[in-house]
């Protein structure tokens, strides 16, 4: 290649920027994620220690398709494939739309309506999820638990002298109650930031051209709200297919098993072929669920709403109608974050379990030395150098995911829309939103296996903080790359190439135009990631170490140790940090965005 042809190839590299940045980051994540994918399938094809008792001839390793022939054709088959897959499908179905529905109505009315309190309604919106699903299902094990498959008598039928039947307390029904009241907070998050970037000018020009109000939000806000609601769905669904705690916690007494709770059971019996058939079932699921999204929403459809014109969000007059709907919003709250937490808090006093008298309460469990019998020598939370040494692990995780995400899905979000429709975006897209589709307990497997010996100049990181920041990070990018994807969807890109006819450069272009303009729907992916860090379990169960302990860790020792007053206060200690942890990044988000370019 001559000397002008190189000036002219670096003179196109610095011109689109985007490029060498999306070749960078798809190697790194090619590395990251689609390696794990590789070993998923090569076990999957081969002879594991426990398949010798089933083929007494074979050498571990070699090439065989029997876990394939066992999941898809073995007499097995319908308990290990057939009945778990559409459980997962019914569950995934049913809180998808009653997930997505209560987020988007709940920021539709938050955002865009005149309902009163509107700031601590929307703080407290995404408390649910701020806990981890299975402590939903405590809570509600303990309203309505029963003493033919519980072993005691929940609230419910202390109080009322009622036995719940067993499809109230354990099975599908409460599956997707506390999965649907926990997982709405992703169409509520993702709606709520696209309804405050949707120029109220365009409603009002719909009006202004006779369409009715039914008019302007069929043709005009709910195409511009496509991106949130094809992510806000495509998340919710896949993310119920894969999820683990609350499944395991309802369905296993009544042996009601999920996609999730099979992979674990066949782990945990170190049959590790079979959950890996297992877990590609479910890849194959979710690549589909995504080539779905991506068919609707197109790769060149404009949903831009933020231009260098001016910006103006209207709130709606409810009218007569305002104070039933903030009834109705206020008693939702205090149904779907008090009442579980007091649930919750209620347990923690309890010297024995299941006797809810006053004379019952103890503080052992907060302040107590571990002296009396029921606390089984273990010290209260603020007493217990364990539990305090877990919590602080527990936030260095959460923040330095957080961080790291942060950065990443912003330059993929850059790379990928500002090189829409070409290759390299679409593999990179895909590549970024990959790790989603693994089952956590599969990708925990698979870590241990990758990072167990060294990686060329990579260490052997099993055993260390370092690979549970990792695999946090590559499992939650998806939400800071689909954020940071509609964020810059929302940017016109002839602010930036303003900005670059001026001389200015791509660095000082990314500080004072694209990160002000996109900071809101950066914090909302980085605060995502941040909650998902503080309340994992299914990911890192399998990673953690008595020296890198987190609290959820703590609390799936504390359940397995039937110790429910330990895991309540503890669970109340974690549901704290995360809710100040959210309250501190909406204080340092605020008055940030547009604004920041009227400074700069």
């Amino acid at each position: 290649m001559s000397k002008s042809h190189l000036t002219y190839f670096f003179y196109k590299l610095i011109n689109r920027p985007h490029l060498v940045l999306g070749f960078v980051c798809l190697v790194i994540l090619g590395f990251l994620v689609l390696t794990p994918l590789m070993e998923i399938i090569k076990d999957s094809l081969s002879v594991q220690s426990y398949d010798i008792a089933y083929l007494p001839e074979a050498e571990i390793g070699e090439f065989t398709l029997f876990h394939y022939e066992r999941v898809f054709a073995g007499p097995l088959s319908k308990a290990l494939l057939i009945n778990p897959l559409l459980n997962s499908i019914a569950i995934g179905v049913c809180v998808t739309l009653i997930g997505v529905s209560i987020g988007t109505i709940l920021a539709w009315l938050i955002v865009r309506t005149n309902i009163r309190y509107k700031g601590v309604f929307g703080a407290l919106a995404v408390v649910p999820y701020m806990m981890p699903s299975w402590v939903l299902a405590l809570a509600w094990l303990s309203l309505f638990k029963n003493d033919r498959i519980g072993g005691a008598e929940g609230m419910f039928t202390y109080f009322f002298g009622i036995l719940p039947p067993n499809w109230i307390s354990y099975g599908f029904f409460p599956i997707v109650v506390c999965l649907s009241l926990h997982y709405y907070a992703y169409g509520y998050l993702l709606m709520s930031g696209a309804l405050a970037s949707v120029d109220s000018e365009l409603e009002d020009a719909g009006a202004i051209c006779g369409m009715n109000r039914r008019q302007r939000m069929l043709r005009i806000t709910i195409p511009l709200l496509l991106p949130a609601l094809g992510s806000a769905i495509v998340l919710t669904f896949i993310r119920i297919l894969g999820t683990f705690g609350t499944p395991a916690l309802l369905g296993l007494p009544v042996r009601f098993y999920t996609f999730s709770t099979q992979i674990y059971a066949s782990l945990n019996a170190s049959n590790n072929g079979d959950a890996y058939v297992l877990a590609l079932v479910l890849i194959a699921t979710a690549i589909t669920c995504i080539w779905i999204n991506s068919r609707v929403l197109g790769v060149r459809k404009s949903f831009v709403t933020l231009t260098g014109k001016g910006f103006r969000s209207r709130e709606i007059d409810l009218g007569a109608w305002r104070w039933l709907a903030t009834s109705g919003v206020a008693l939702f709250l205090t149904a779907t974050v008090f009442l579980p937490l007091l649930i919750l808090l209620w347990e923690s006093l309890l010297i024995v379990p299941g006797d809810y008298h006053l004379e019952n309460f103890t503080l052992e469990y907060w302040i107590g030395d571990g002296s009396i019998d029921e606390t089984y020598g273990e010290p209260g939370v603020f007493q217990s150098d364990n539990i305090l040494r877990s919590l602080w692990n527990s936030i260095k995780l959460g923040l330095s995911a957080a961080f790291f995400n942060g950065i990443i899905g912003l330059l993929v979000g850059y790379a990928v829309v500002r090189g829409r429709g070409t290759l390299l975006s679409k593999w990179l897209e895909g590549v970024a939103f990959a790790p989603y589709i693994f089952p956590s307990i599969a990708f925990g497997a698979i870590y241990i296996g990758m990072f167990s010996t060294s990686w060329g100049p990579v260490p052997a990181l099993y055993g260390t903080f370092t690979i549970l920041v990792l695999i946090t990070v590559v499992k939650n990018l998806p939400f800071t790359s689909r954020t940071g994807i509609a964020s810059m969807l929302q940017i016109d890109k002839s602010i930036e190439e303003t900005a670059r006819v001026q001389g200015i450069g791509w660095i000082k272009r990314m500080v004072r135009i694209v990160i002000p303009l996109s900071f809101s729907g950066l914090v909302s992916g980085m605060l995502l990631t941040f909650i998902t860090a503080m309340r994992e379990l299914s990911l890192i169960i399998l990673l953690i170490s008595p020296s890198n302990m987190v609290l959820t860790g703590l609390l799936f020792n504390y359940n397995e140790q039937d110790m429910a007053q330990h895991a309540g206060a503890v669970t109340l200690l974690l549901t704290v940090i995360i809710i100040s942890g959210s309250i501190l990044a909406r204080m340092v988000s605020g008055g940030f965005g547009l604004s920041a370019l009227k400074n700069g």
